[in-house]
């Protein structure tokens, strides 16, 4: 599986015959590449112990002298991991000024104290806040009631109508070092708060169960590796699943020889057994338990990476709801009223009494150009979440709708309202929304110009009002700016058009585009395909063809890259960074086929994809050709390992965090997390015509040999459970320094989080910390860490130039 570094230029002719272009024709000369020259320790860097270990796979056999890093039990890889710590701080002793500079920075935008506005459940409000120099938010309530209660009450509501603490995160970091809570789940009579918590960073989660009015957690109720919740409606049972330690939602009991996904029942103030509901044989799916927005069914959800099964039926489904008698059905199902390609949704219905699903009808299609990607469903309203092109689109329809179809309805048959967005390129995501008697929707909307907002869309009287949007000191009170709304440039509903013309004017949306510029183009890749990438860049300190750039990629499990509003980018935007953000194939898109055109046989896709988007900032002239770094977080650190690889004088510097990249023995070894459920993700090696393009594109197999390895800052997490494994960085670190010169091999920083999780979980000074000595190395690497103070900086430049 692993080739010898010397067939590394055989490969590379491979994979670009793959990409449809010769090696020969790249306008990116690796002799002709000029880099910064950087300050790096004297001392050489750790050389770990090299063990022959032989590997076999599909008749090949090959050596791999680090594979014994995979035991994270051997003492020598954390003696290892201390000692690639110490150069790291080393390397970065020339820059500790700048960090500090950049916490300082960092620190001083961020107001004392953080609070989000309260959301109605029932009678109460529920919110949360971070208290003024703690690092970590704190899930409050207080009662609300109404004028309607008896006297004979009067005494008990009072009691809450102060504050009331129910679950302060400081306490937990300061019991256990590290806390991560994953779900929070109320009961409906919101008398038990039901929480997932990791305090190892491994990311397999204990089940607590708090009785609210005692302020104790109740007996018998902690479950480990537990992975979701869901409360029945008379409150007495809690289901749940559980996961084993490859993260797969499984459990093992005395009367099961092996682990299958299961989903329990936990009878509250009850000392017996958890009783078994349902088994999930296929290794391959996952299993999670939801309630529907009512409360009057509980549905039970098999899912792969890329297929769901509600199992109240047998039945392809994406999402069930229950309304007045009638499921509401979210599906990709084929359908005789809908022409258009594979993988797209649309609702359906069937009555309740008629489960399983063998009379259901066609409810909702959408129309020209408009793709359904969710629903919420309330007493009185349905909610659809809609792409129209690259417009994201939430409207909300008067229920019930009591009628027998003979032809489905499409959205503009039920006059719907759209909600107001702004026009710039943005996020959206739902909050809590519990309250299914609600005629209020919240969302909170984001952009990388937009500071968080918090939107109440009233969906009764079709009025919107702002919240609350994130406060950035010295930012937001400088620069509160009117931006355009959605328009609608096609036929979709004249309502619609009508509604935005009404609206436009009446609220502002706190946006930052006279400082900074955002824009949304682009890029043709190898073969012909449109990439979308998303451009920022300060106003005032951005210089043509001479700024720094960053490229930020993931491409993986059909996520979305996340562009949501960052204020710690401002320390380099300031110092005229370009900050790019590629939404290559295998990440989300406007329908599932994107992730499909980059994921299994076709994840070549996103790695040509990415190396396109950074041409595309350098022949622009958005970035420096020789400053031009890139930056990915798990299995984006195999998509910029990957790229790398074959471009390797594309950019100048990397960053990689938690990276995925042993790919191919990792996909080999189905004990370890994730593994089984990622086949359909990356390929299953097992099968010899999938491990060949695995082992195409593996970072750890096709490194290069020679002096063209950049600066790397690799940032794994030591948890004997994660997701991605401490040795898959600590591997790749040993191996590229092996290939390459003393000089580039000194540049190869390895800094181990031996506290952290997959994705960090710090507070919000921790993570101010972790990102200033990740912007002090691009600094450093790229020949500024002179030209540090950004006030002196923008006085030396001229204005931008409009594009």
């Amino acid at each position: 599986m692993l080739r010898r570094f010397f067939r590394f230029s055989e490969e590379g002719a491979s994979l670009a015959s793959l990409a449809g272009v010769s090696s020969s024709s790249s306008s990116f000369s690796t002799c002709s590449r000029r880099r910064a020259t950087v300050s790096r320790p004297f001392e050489e860097p750790p050389c770990p112990k090299r063990i022959p270990f032989t590997v076999s796979a599909h008749r090949r056999t090959w050596q791999d002298p680090y594979h014994w890093m995979s035991d994270t039990r051997d003492p020598d890889l954390a003696e290892h991991l201390r000692r690639e710590n110490l150069y790291a701080d080393a390397f970065m002793g020339d820059a500790e000024g700048l960090r500090r500079r950049l916490v300082s920075e960092m620190h001083s935008r961020m107001p004392p104290r953080i609070s989000t506005p309260p959301e109605r459940w029932g009678s109460w409000l529920y919110y949360q806040y971070v208290p003024e120099g703690r690092e970590y938010p704190v899930l409050c309530r207080r009662w609300e009631g109404n004028s309607g209660f008896s006297k004979l009450f009067s005494s008990f509501i009072e009691r809450f109508r102060n504050e009331h603490i129910l679950l302060d995160w400081n306490d937990l970091a300061e019991q256990f070092g590290y806390v991560h809570v994953g779900t929070c789940r109320v009961s409906p009579d919101h008398r038990f708060l039901a929480y997932t918590v990791d305090t190892s960073g491994g990311e397999l989660f204990q089940l607590q169960v708090k009785d609210l009015q005692t302020g104790q957690i109740a007996k018998n109720s902690e479950v480990n590796g537990v992975f979701s919740l869901a409360w029945a409606v008379n409150n007495d049972r809690l289901f749940y699943t559980t996961c084993d330690e490859t993260q797969r939602p499984c459990r093992k009991l005395p009367f099961l020889y092996s682990s299958f996904s299961l989903v329990l029942c936990k009878k509250m103030r009850s000392k017996g057994e958890d009783e078994l509901l349902f088994t999930e044989n296929d290794t391959t799916c996952c299993v999670d338990i939801t309630c529907t927005k009512d409360g009057r069914y509980i549905t039970i959800n098999s899912n792969t990476r890329s297929s769901s099964e509600e199992k109240t039926c047998d039945w392809c489904a994406v999402l069930l709801e229950h309304h007045h008698g009638f499921f509401y059905i979210l599906t990709n199902s084929p359908s005789k009223h809908i022409v258009r390609d594979p993988g797209g949704y649309h609702l359906v219905r069937c009555r309740a009494e008629k489960f399983p699903l063998t009379n259901y009808q066609d409810f909702i299609i959408p129309g020209q150009d408009v793709i359904f990607q969710d629903m919420d469903l309330f007493d009185g309203h349905l909610v659809l979440f809609l792409q129209k092109g690259e417009l994201p689109m939430f409207c909300s329809i008067d229920l019930p709708i009591d009628v027998d179809l003979k032809e489905p309805f499409q959205v503009e048959d039920l006059k719907p309202w759209f909600f107001p967005l702004p026009s710039s390129s943005c996020s959206i995501v739902p909050g809590s929304n519990q309250d299914f008697m609600t005629s209020s929707y919240r969302v909170v909307i984001s952009s990388p110009v937009i500071p968080d907002l918090i939107v109440d869309y009233n969906m009764s009287k079709k009025t919107f009002s702002i919240m609350h949007q994130e406060e950035v000191l010295g930012v937001t009170e400088a620069y509160k700016n009117s931006i355009h709304l959605h328009s609608d440039d096609g036929n979709m509903n004249s309502d619609y058009r009508k509604h935005l013309q009404n609206m436009e004017g009446n609220q502002s949306w706190g946006d930052l585009s006279d400082e900074l510029y955002c824009e949304r183009t682009e890029v043709t890749s190898h073969d012909n395909v449109k990439v979308p990438l998303t451009i920022l860049y300060s106003n005032k300190a951005w210089r043509s063809e001479k700024s720094p750039g960053l490229l930020y990629g993931y491409g993986s499990y059909g996520e979305t890259l996340d562009k949501s509003w960052c204020a710690n980018r401002i320390s380099l935007l300031n110092r005229g960074w370009v900050l790019a953000f590629a939404d290559v194939r295998g990440g989300g898109g406007v329908d599932p086929s994107w992730h499909e055109a980059g994921s299994g046989p076709y994840k070549l896709n996103s790695i040509l994809d990415f190396a396109a988007c950074g041409m595309y900032l350098v022949k622009e002239g958005y970035v420096n050709e020789d400053q031009l770094c890139a930056i990915g977080h798990s299995a984006g650190g195999l998509l910029v390992a990957a790229t790398i690889n074959m471009y390797s004088d594309l950019f100048c510097a990397a960053i990689l965090k938690v990276p995925f990249l042993d790919v191919c023995n990792t996909m080999l070894n189905p004990s370890l997390p994730l593994t089984s459920l990622d086949y359909e993700e990356f390929g299953d090696p097992r099968i010899e015509a999938e491990f060949e393009l695995i082992h195409s594109y593996s970072p750890y197999d096709n490194i290069p040999w020679g002096c063209v390895i950049l600066p790397y800052w690799l940032q794994p997490h030591f948890t004997i459970q994660g997701k991605v494994g401490v040795w898959e960085a600590a591997k790749w670190v040993a191996r590229a320094r092996d290939s390459s010169c003393s000089a580039c091999s000194r540049s190869i920083i390895l800094r181990t989080n031996m506290n952290g999780g997959h994705f960090g979980e710090g507070g919000r000074f921790a993570e101010c910390e972790d990102i200033a000595l990740e912007y002090a190395f691009l600094i450093k690497v790229i020949g500024e860490l002179g030209d540090e103070d950004p006030a002196q900086k923008l006085g030396k430049r001229t204005q931008s130039q409009e594009r």
